[in-house]
């Protein structure tokens, strides 16, 4: 399944990531939809140590969905690298944001 990002890109969940997302926290299991719905509407965006970026939507309080994922061939394309959740925020907020929902 693919959703857009916040940059109009095409971002990919191939079946081959979920497996990887699902059996390192199997608590996802259950978050398909989200993990793509993050990608569309985030709250903010960080940037990663290697281009890519860190979508982050609160789950519920104090728990946080984190979503990263890669754009690439010159924003025509772009996949999920991982996802998981986090009460552990301040570790992403030390990062440089990129964009922050109104």
């Amino acid at each position: 399944m693919t959703v857009r990002s916040i940059n109009g890109v095409p971002i990919r969940l191939p079946d081959e990531r979920w497996i990887h997302i699902t059996s390192h926290h199997n608590e996802m299991a259950a978050y398909y939809f989200e993990v793509l719905e993050v990608i569309a509407e985030p709250e903010r965006i960080f940037a990663g140590d290697e281009g890519e970026l860190i979508a982050v939507k609160e789950h519920s309080p104090g728990k946080y969905f984190v979503v990263i994922y890669r754009e690439i061939n010159n924003g025509e394309d772009g996949f999920v690298i991982t996802a998981f959740f986090t009460r552990r925020i301040e570790q992403i907020e030390r990062r440089r944001m990129l964009w922050q929902k109104e």
